[in-house]
C-alpha cells in the first residue's frame, strides 16, 4: 500500500481552497499547502482545516510546485491547484492504484474538465487536456519554468480515466486578470529565450486562433460559454505576442 501526499500551491485563494481540500480529505495521507504570502483568509482556512501550511515566496510556478513536492513525506504525490477538485470516480481510481505493492509507472496523466461560467465545457479545445499530476517524486520533478510548468519523469507514464474538475475563472473580470498575469509571464519567458515576433502576427493570430477554438475545436457546441472561452483564448494568444514586442522595444 502506497501512501499519498497531496500538495497544493496558493495565493489569495479563499474562494477556492476549501472546495479543493474537501475533495481530497478522504484520499490523502497528508495535505501540504505552500502559500506565497496571501493577504486574504487562505491561511486561516487551511489551518482550520488541519493541513500542513507553509509560507514561501513565489519564484515561478515550476519552482513553487517543486518546493511543495519537496516537503512531502511520501513518495507518491498528487499536485493540485487551489481551483481544482478531485471527484469521487477519480479518487476511487487513485485508491485502487495505490493499493499495489509496487507501481511500475513513474507517473500518471490525468484528464481535465474545465468548469466555466456554470458549465463543464466538452469542446472548445479543452476536452482532450491531460496533465501529469500524480507521480513518484523519487522519479520525477517539475520543470524549472515560471509558467506552463510540467512534470518530467524517469520511467513510463500511465493515464487515468477520471477527470480533475478545474474551476479556473470566477467571472469575466477574473479571467481578464489571469490573462494579464499569464501573458506578461509568457512574454518574459519569450524574451529570455530570445524569441521575436512580427507585428503582423499579432493581427493574424487572433482570428486564426478564434476560428480554431470556436469552429475547428467545436467551441460553438458549448454555447455562450464556448464562445467566450474561444474569444479569450484567442485574445490570450495575441496579447502574449504583443507584450513580447512591447518588451523588446523597451529594451532597445
Amino acid at each position: 500500500m502506497q501512501q499519498l501526499s497531496v500538495v497544493i500551491i496558493t495565493h489569495n485563494e479563499e474562494e477556492n481552497i476549501l472546495r479543493c481540500l474537501l475533495s481530497v480529505k478522504d484520499l490523502a495521507d497528508e495535505i501540504i499547502v505552500v502559500d506565497s504570502m496571501s493577504t486574504d483568509r487562505t491561511a486561516a482556512i487551511c489551518r482550520e482545516f488541519g493541513c500542513r501550511f507553509i509560507s514561501h515566496p513565489f519564484e515561478g510556478y515550476g519552482q513553487q510546485k517543486q518546493f511543495a513536492t519537496d516537503q512531502a513525506s511520501n513518495n507518491w504525490v498528487l499536485s493540485l491547484d487551489a481551483d481544482e477538485v478531485v471527484p469521487d470516480n477519480l479518487k476511487s481510481e487513485i485508491r485502487a492504484l495505490l493499493t499495489q505493492e509496487t507501481i511500475a509507472q513513474a507517473g500518471f496523466r490525468i484528464p481535465f474538465s474545465l468548469c466555466y461560467m456554470g458549465r463543464t465545457l466538452r469542446f472548445s479545445g479543452t476536452g482532450n487536456e491531460f496533465h501529469l499530476r500524480l507521480f513518484d517524486r523519487t522519479r520525477g520533478k517539475f520543470t524549472n519554468v515560471s509558467v506552463h510548468e510540467g512534470v518530467e519523469i524517469n520511467g513510463p507514464a500511465g493515464t487515468l480515466r477520471g477527470k480533475i474538475l478545474h474551476y479556473s475563472y470566477r467571472d469575466i473580470s477574473h479571467h481578464l486578470q489571469k490573462i494579464n498575469t499569464y501573458t506578461t509571464q509568457a512574454a518574459e519567458g519569450y524574451i529570455r529565450d530570445g524569441r521575436k515576433f512580427s507585428k503582423a502576427w499579432v493581427v493574424f493570430k487572433f482570428p486564426v486562433s478564434f476560428l480554431t477554438f470556436y469552429f475547428i475545436r467545436l467551441g460553438i457546441l458549448d454555447g455562450y460559454p464556448g464562445f467566450l472561452w474561444s474569444f479569450f483564448a484567442a485574445f490570450y494568444g495575441s496579447m502574449k505576442v504583443a507584450k513580447t514586442i512591447e518588451m523588446q522595444k523597451k529594451k532597445q
